[in-house]
Parts: structure tokens; C-alpha cells; sequence
């Protein structure tokens, strides 16, 4: 069996992934040593705990339980799926600061705003945000776009709104109409909401070529400035420029919570769509 963290969002054994729920069930029966009240102590009914432990070992193929007497006890394998759990939960809660990993413009927005909490901020594009979201390395994933959450089904949390603005080199050709758009060399910045735009590009059948491909919006921007002919569709909140897309391109900055049992996770986020809006809307994003 080979076990590999997603942190609280899932574990993944052998390419099958299993959500928190699973775990919380062993970890229940580990101490009650009774289905029934396992149960009764995660407030669903017996049956919807049975058919749980009985999907889990149907998909890995291997008993997780066994009954013993009126009771049931873990397996050797269900022992150890609960202790590779535990061991990414006491990773993640051994400090009271708040670690928070995310997009460039969604952490940059957090490590900016003023608010009375201790955190960790890390900046990368959303998808390496997420690969550290995945092993339980932090305790919020931030996104500059929800695809990511959209993709795999994953509850998010929007603190702010955001659109694209059009980015040219300077003495660039006035851009009008999105049919001025047409035959230009863009730069493409990785796993930014950036695809809003080209989606909108594509709806009204411009054609456009991705000349660069960069990992950050700064770079981008750079790339563009000290170019010919070059254009990026990078976030108004931190950039100035042409607003030809949007409203075609609003979108959300989002929070996904990774540590469910951390109160100051749930503190924090409550303060950002609160008293926290007003600092967000100082930094240029328009608020919930």
C-alpha cells in the first residue's frame, strides 16, 4: 500500500484519494471500538458510517477493520492509514501562527493589509501554493483564480474581487475595441486568471499569439514595458491599464481553509470578510 499526504483536503493511496471524513471515522472507532457509536459521536447514521469503511476497503482493496466480539477494531492497515493522518495533523498544528501559501496576487494582498494575527506568508503561482497545500505544509491556500478549487471540487472562500487590465509596450498602437486585439503578441503569465481573457479573446474569434510564458505577473509586466509590440492582460489591482475586458474578466481572490482545527485559520478568515474589506478595498481590490 503506498500512502501519500494531501494534507486535511485528502491522502492519496495508490492514485485513489480519500477525504478527511475517512480518517475521522477511524480516528472515532480507534477509541470507540463501536460503529454505532462512532456514529453517533460524528452526528450521521450507522449505516452511512458502515457503507464509509466499506468503500475505503472495496477501493484499497485491503480490510481496514475487523470485527471483534459486539465491536470493531482497526487492522493492522487501517492503523496505519489513521497514524500517517495524525502525523500530517500535529504537522500543521504545532503553531499557533497562521501559515498561508497562495498566489502572488492573493498572498501579496494578505502580506499588504494591516490585521492583528501572525502569520507565514509564501508567494508562488496557485498551483505550486497548492502542491503545498496538498502535503499539510500550511495551514490556508490562497488563489489569484478558483479554477484550481473549481477543478477538484474544493469549498473556497472569496475575499475580493479583481479584473484584468491590458498591459502594451510603450508606443504600442491605441487599443479601442477588442477587434484592435487582433494578430497581437501577448505574454502569458502560468496559473493566473489570465485565461478569462483569453476565453473572451477566443468567444469574439481574435486571433492572438502567446509569444512568453512567465510564472509571475511582476515578470510579466517587465517583459512587456521593456518590449516591442508586446501586450499581457495582468490584475487591476496591482496594474494600470486599458480596461477593455473588464467586466469580461472579473473573478475572485479566494481562500481555501487546509486546517480545519486551528481556531486562528477561522479567526483570520472571518476578520478578512468583515472589518478586514475595508483594508482589502485600500489595496485596490474591489470588496465582497
Amino acid at each position: 500500500m503506498r500512502l501519500k499526504s494531501k494534507g486535511l483536503i485528502s491522502l492519496e493511496i495508490d492514485g485513489e484519494i480519500y477525504d478527511y471524513k475517512l480518517y475521522q471515522s477511524l480516528e472515532s472507532l480507534s477509541r470507540t471500538k463501536s460503529q454505532r457509536k462512532s456514529a453517533k459521536e460524528l452526528g450521521i447514521s450507522h449505516t452511512v458510517f458502515n457503507r464509509r469503511l466499506l468503500k475505503a476497503e472495496e477501493k484499497l482493496g485491503l480490510s481496514i477493520t475487523r470485527q471483534a466480539g459486539n465491536g470493531t477494531l482497526l487492522t493492522k492497515e487501517g492503523i496505519r492509514l489513521l497514524e500517517e493522518y495524525q502525523k500530517y495533523m500535529v504537522k500543521i498544528e504545532k503553531t499557533t501562527n497562521i501559515n498561508i501559501a497562495g498566489g502572488h496576487i492573493s498572498s501579496g494582498l494578505l502580506e499588504t493589509i494591516k490585521h492583528p494575527f501572525n502569520t507565514n506568508i509564501y508567494s508562488s503561482s496557485d498551483r505550486d501554493a497548492f502542491e503545498l497545500a496538498k502535503r499539510g505544509a500550511v495551514d490556508i491556500l490562497t488563489l489569484d483564480d478558483p479554477l484550481i478549487a473549481y477543478e477538484r471540487d474544493i469549498d473556497f472562500t472569496p475575499i475580493a474581487y479583481d479584473y484584468l487590465v491590458l498591459i502594451t509596450s510603450p508606443n504600442s498602437k491605441e487599443i479601442r475595441n477588442i477587434s484592435d486585439l487582433n494578430g497581437l503578441d501577448f505574454v502569458n503569465v502560468t496559473g493566473s486568471a489570465q485565461r478569462l481573457a483569453w476565453n473572451t479573446l477566443k468567444h469574439y474569434d481574435i486571433d492572438y499569439n502567446i509569444k512568453y510564458k512567465v510564472n509571475s505577473q511582476f515578470d510579466a509586466f517587465k517583459l512587456v514595458r521593456n518590449s516591442e509590440n508586446l501586450n499581457c492582460f495582468l490584475n487591476a489591482s496591482y496594474f494600470k491599464g486599458n480596461e477593455l475586458l473588464k467586466f469580461d474578466t472579473r473573478h475572485v481572490i479566494s481562500l481555501v481553509k487546509v486546517n480545519e482545527d486551528k481556531d486562528e485559520v477561522d479567526e483570520f478568515i472571518e476578520y478578512l470578510l468583515n472589518a478586514g474589506q475595508k483594508e482589502i478595498e485600500n489595496q485596490g481590490f474591489e470588496p465582497i
